[in-house]
């Protein structure tokens, strides 16, 4: 153990000095695969189980009851003596739990039935639980004015990196970025996670981190391929390899400041609002890193495989190869007439020799 550790140390340092090239070739058929599974487990669990949406989409009623050390158990069991054996369970900070029931706002017998069970519970005053009625409405609108945020923004970008660099970058980066979105959202339906506004809104945030990490990649293999004349997968490869440590630091100086928020929020203040924005944006950002690397890099290699005819590995012909360098061209004079295919004229006339003193 104590053997690997400088050797480790060593490699890291050659990482980070871009010493060291990674085959991404072959980790890009791994990558593919490994997508792929993740893709087809998060929408299945999406299509089949469906997200966990919260009461501000689905609307219904719910309180908010400080009960002190009571269990999750034993507040089920007294909800289940008013018929609300199903209600939902959260815990928040400072021992207040926020209960969510199917029950009509209108129904003031149910209503009153809940509370007088929780306050009995929790031995306090029913005055000291608060309720609450949402309607589905609000929801709907922030659902569908995300929906319009989220066109315009595939729309605009698209349309920037092909004018900017080319068509196969735009489509691979809307890849990458729809690539993101499923794999967070599909991560809320494996785990079961309450879906609130403040998810939505860091949905929205993780398309520009996403977006970021694989211009940066793009934008140094555009460059490259404008000024070395290698075969396309070479240059994609030495890309990422050159950008690889930039997109690592980056996503760690981002996750840092997510993971202080998501501990904060969550054991220190409480805030399920915090907790929940947090969660999704700690998600898209490994997934964003993850997607510009090893989705949106090899799609547009495999793209430009795919329209140019070029095979991975291929070597250039010989008009595309960069030209030797043309050697250099002797002083009139310098050397032995007739060595040189190149004829010269003279403009002025040789100088004398010099004398030489005795």
């Amino acid at each position: 153990m104590t053997g690997s550790a400088p050797g480790l140390r060593l490699g890291l340092r050659r990482m980070y000095a871009n010493q060291v090239s990674l085959d991404f070739t072959r980790l890009w058929r791994r990558s593919v695969v490994l997508s792929m599974a993740i893709l087809l487990i998060a929408g299945g669990f999406w299509l089949f189980k469906g997200l966990n949406l919260g009461i501000e989409f689905e609307g219904g009623t719910f309180w908010e009851a400080p009960v002190g050390d009571v269990s999750t158990a034993e507040i089920r069991d007294a909800l289940a003596t008013v018929g609300q054996a199903d209600a939902r369970i959260q815990q928040l900070a400072g021992g207040v739990v926020r209960v969510r029931a199917e029950v009509a706002a209108t129904n003031t017998a149910e209503v009153a039935a809940v509370t007088t069970a929780l306050a009995d519970l929790a031995g306090i005053d029913a005055n000291d639980i608060s309720f609450s009625a949402v309607g589905p409405s609000w929801g709907a609108e922030i659902t569908s004015k995300a929906q319009t945020a989220l066109i315009v923004f595939f729309v605009v970008i698209a349309v920037y990196i092909w004018l900017r660099m080319e068509w196969k970058m735009a489509l691979a980066a809307l890849v990458a970025v729809g690539h993101d979105i499923l794999v967070t959202v599909g991560f809320y339906a494996v785990f079961g996670f309450e879906v609130t506004p403040a998810t939505v809104i860091a949905f929205l945030t993780i398309l520009g981190y996403s977006l970021y990490d694989t211009l940066v990649v793009f934008d140094k293999i555009h460059g490259n391929a404008r000024t070395r004349k290698e075969p396309y997968f070479e240059i994609v490869t030495r890309s990422v390899n050159e950008v690889f440590m930039r997109s690592v630091n980056t996503t760690i100086t981002s996750v840092l400041p997510v993971l202080s928020l998501l501990i904060i929020g969550r054991f220190v203040l409480g805030a399920v609002t915090l907790q929940e924005f947090a969660i999704a944006l700690l998600v898209g950002l490994l997934a964003g890193t993850y997607s510009s690397l090893f989705v949106a890099a090899p799609l547009v290699a495999w793209l430009h495989v795919w329209v140019s005819g070029e095979r991975p590995g291929q070597r250039l012909p010989r008009e595309r190869r960069p030209a030797a360098a043309a050697p250099r061209a002797k002083r009139p004079g310098s050397g032995p007439v007739g060595r040189s295919g190149v004829t010269t004229t003279r403009t002025h006339p040789a100088r004398p020799a010099k004398k030489r003193r005795r």
